[in-house]
């Protein structure tokens, strides 16, 4: 399998990510740029894994062996394992793991969890008809392929060895020889399609008519960092909510907010069910085309916390490719989102998502047709133009941006200064500045840092 190869961003598309924006095609690019940073990873465990020696080189190689035998077959099985969310949490979080063992640092007397390595390598097996055997000890009684499913082998301990087959004719099984005896073997199912059976995957809440579906993940241990490897236990109903919810959300956008849409739908993205209250939602960097989010209250609210997200995991993904900022900085700021200082970091992610969620409330002003609904989108379009143009400033003040974080930041800030100069009803705007001058307030007395300090 060959190593990852040069990426080459085109100036109006990097342009165009800058303004906010970028739509599909920018989408499809920093994918792309993603399954090669995975594949980086993939090689980089291996490195590392051989540094270690012993029973976690050869597991490693084995992986790896499978790996490559099934990217000689069908590279796109690959790359669509490589790509899933939880593979960019298990590598990340391997090498890390492997990296620590190998300086000697905190953390050695833990095993790496070199079965994920294993699991990634017959997941692509499984995807590409592969025929052969992948085995590894199990951790828990859980057996799960990345992008496919997996299942529970009740009686199954730690150490109990888990079996992938892959047979000539390109079915595939799961099979576990338990401590208290041989568990009924569990069949894969050629095409991910969500829970039958014993087998428990991702639920599909929207299919659209051209790009990739919306998916409910609540199987997959590493779907998000962060969050409890066992599922949520989500009811029929409380799927049934997530699936009308999320089908009305993208009505809303491919009516109202097409380039959010073509965003969206430009490859797999999964939702993350997670047991928040309020309107919780949350990215990482490692997990990209995954959003965690606390169950949405409406159409319209989760459209906007999908606006959001995806504004995140544009920024990151951009950062992954490109140094924008100077990284030995320990000042910390205020963000008109935050009840917290932040970080530079911090801060340039929330000004760019926040420049998203202003140009969401200008469209939804244009088109809500009861009269409340539009003062509140006025009101929250007057506050987050002002508070994400407020942070962009900072941004370009702070001494820390490096060039091309320069012509990002003055970027993002050209199409904030064409948002602020849109008109807004007095009493919208009146509404929206209080909002950001009372969140400004609260956050002096809760941080307990002078008004006059604060840029």
């Amino acid at each position: 399998m060959t190593g990852p190869v040069p990426l080459r961003v085109p100036g109006r598309l990097f342009t165009a990510l800058a303004s906010g924006g970028g739509g599909a095609d920018a989408l499809r690019l920093l994918a792309r740029a993603e399954h090669s940073r995975r594949l980086a990873c993939a090689l980089a465990v291996t490195e590392s894994a051989g540094e270690v020696g012993g029973g976690v080189a050869d597991a490693v190689a084995r992986a790896w062996d499978v790996l490559t035998a099934a990217h000689r077959t069908d590279p796109e099985a690959v790359a669509a394992v490589l790509s899933h969310p939880s593979a960019g949490t298990a590598l990340t979080c391997l090498l890390a793991r492997l990296d620590r063992v190998v300086a000697g640092g905190p953390g050695v007397a833990c095993a790496p969890p070199v079965h994920w390595f294993s699991a990634l390598s017959a997941a692509a097996a499984v995807r590409a008809g592969v025929p052969g055997r992948v085995r590894w000890a199990l951790a828990t009684d859980e057996v799960f392929l990345p992008s496919l499913g997996g299942a529970r082998f009740p009686g199954a301990r730690p150490g109990d060895v888990a079996e992938v087959v892959v047979d000539a004719d390109g079915a595939a099984r799961i099979q576990v020889a338990a401590g208290s005896g041989p568990a009924r073997p569990v069949e894969v199912p050629r095409v991910p399609s969500g829970p039958s059976g014993r087998w428990r995957a991702a639920h599909r809440l929207v299919v659209p008519d051209a790009g990739g579906p919306l998916l409910l993940d609540d199987a997959d241990p590493l779907r998000f960092p962060g969050v409890p490897a066992r599922p949520l236990g989500l009811a029929e109903d409380d799927l049934c909510r997530w699936r009308s919810t999320a089908r009305e959300a993208c009505r809303l956008l491919r009516a109202h907010h097409p380039q959010t849409y073509a965003e969206l739908t430009a490859g797999p993205r999964t939702l993350v069910p997670v047991d928040r209250p309020g309107s919780f939602s949350g990215s990482s960097a490692e997990a990209f085309g995954a959003m965690a989010l606390s169950r949405p209250r409406s159409a319209r609210g989760l459209a906007l916390s999908l606006a959001h997200e995806m504004q995140h995991a544009k920024f990151a993904a951009v950062l992954h490719l490109f140094d924008l900022f100077e990284q030995d900085g320990e000042e910390l700021y205020y963000a008109p989102w935050r009840p917290d200082p932040r970080p530079l970091l911090g801060l340039f992610h929330g000004a760019y998502a926040h420049l998203g969620v202003a140009e969401f409330w200008n469209r939804r002003r244009a088109v809500e047709r009861d009269s409340a609904e539009r003062a509140l989108a006025e009101a929250q379009f007057a506050r987050w133009r002002v508070g994400a143009r407020q942070a962009t400033e900072v941004l370009l003040a702070s001494g820390r941006l490096t060039a091309l974080g320069e012509h990002f930041a003055q970027t993002m800030l050209g199409t904030l200064d064409a948002l602020c100069r849109l008109p807004v009803p007095a009493e919208a705007r009146r509404r929206g500045l209080a909002l950001a001058a009372d969140h400004r307030a609260q956050w002096v007395r809760r941080n307990g840092v002078p008004e006059a300090q604060l840029i």
